[in-house]
């Protein structure tokens, strides 16, 4: 999968450098992945949250933040839409970020 774009993902661990080696994590393995269908992701993640709209809530560093991705498995592209800590989650709509 091509994950578009780090720079978010770094931008924030450099605010909560506690979750930098799980979002690190997150990236290696999404770039790795070869996710045809959300059941990929759930084979992985099994606590992923698959949402409307192709959106995916992956769960990061024991739930303490949310990473929100909108995925387009055609083209194997994954979009960070979202990442924040869990009371930042609870003022979105993950379906429509």
């Amino acid at each position: 999968m091509r994950v578009v774009a780090k720079k978010t993902l770094r931008e924030f661990w450099e605010l909560h450098a506690d979750c930098k080696e799980q979002l690190k994590s997150w990236y290696d393995e999404a770039e790795n992945a070869e996710w045809k269908s959300p059941a990929d992701i759930k084979r992985e993640y099994p606590s992923a949250s698959i949402v409307a709209n192709n959106r995916v809530v992956f769960n990061i560093k024991g739930n303490s933040y949310r990473l929100i991705v909108k995925i387009n498995y055609g083209y194997g592209i994954v979009w960070i839409r979202f990442i924040g800590t869990h009371t930042d989650y609870d003022k979105i709509n993950a379906e429509n970020i």
